[in-house]
């Protein structure tokens, strides 16, 4: 399994960042159309509630990417772009699961 992990920090604490968890929460149906998908989280920072970040797991890293090139995605992460601060990347690590540990 893969984890796409990218960071974001809206442009506030509240009409911003409310609007950027609603934009991510629509954001659900689209990635869970798309084979391979295996869930997310979007976590909001507690001593920072502008800071996010937004976790999904893949199969492999190609399904990410193939969900990436699919029609409305960049409209759709080009709406959310809007509440956020600018800045010249928006930083995104991908990674491979070596260890999984459930209670």
């Amino acid at each position: 399994m893969h984890v796409v992990v990218s960071q974001a920090w809206t442009r506030d604490a509240e009409g911003h960042a409310e609007a950027y968890i609603a934009l991510s929460a629509r954001f659900a149906d689209y990635f869970a159309a798309h084979p391979g998908f295996r869930g997310r989280w979007l976590v909001r920072d507690v001593e920072d509630p502008t800071h996010f970040t937004h976790i999904r797991l893949f199969d492999t890293a190609e399904s990410y990417a193939e969900a990436t090139r699919t029609p409305g995605y960049v409209e759709h992460t080009e709406a959310m772009y809007e509440h956020l601060r600018p800045y010249d990347t928006y930083p995104r690590t991908i990674g491979e699961v070596v260890l999984e540990d459930r209670p």
